[in-house]
């Protein structure tokens, strides 16, 4: 069953790990509802709980008074979602490749080298405290996607 429009939801959060359960939970249902792939659906999961995870650890310091908000949009052919925390940003340029040997052990780079990699636009804005995350049920040329392999 496919849905005749798009779904849109903005919810915010508080800055603990455990509060995005529910919001992944209902993003990838209505991914199912629109008869993305499962493979769209694992890249989804994954991206958002990255995503989460660095605005509250990175953004937000941990800091349990601060929030994050979430903003999505699931049509027929792609899911946007925004994330946005109250921390000061960052430069997503600056944060180091962790496929280079001198950054092979070090913790930073992960999430955001996974994001990227399993959606097909991710964009910052200025501050660097926004993420837009899109991933589209079919694939874009190459040409018009980010290639991270070529980093």
């Amino acid at each position: 069953m496919t849905a005749e429009s798009p779904i849109t939801y903005s919810i915010i959060v508080d800055s603990k790990p455990s509060a995005i359960v529910g919001v992944c939970g209902k993003i990838l249902s209505q991914l199912q509802r629109n008869c993305f792939s499962q493979d769209d659906i694992f890249a989804v999961h994954l991206a958002v709980e990255e995503a989460f995870i660095n605005a509250i650890r990175h953004g937000n310091k941990m800091d349990p008074t601060k929030k994050v908000k979430i903003e999505y949009l699931v049509s027929s052919d792609k899911v946007e979602i925004f994330m946005t925390d109250q921390g000061e940003g960052f430069n997503p340029e600056a944060v180091p490749d962790p496929r280079l040997s001198e950054n092979l052990y070090r913790p930073e780079g992960r999430g955001l080298f996974l994001i990227n990699s399993y959606m097909d636009e991710v964009t910052f804005n200025e501050r660097g405290n926004r993420v837009r995350m899109v991933r589209f049920k079919e694939k874009p040329p190459l040409t018009n996607r980010q290639d991270q392999t070529q980093a």
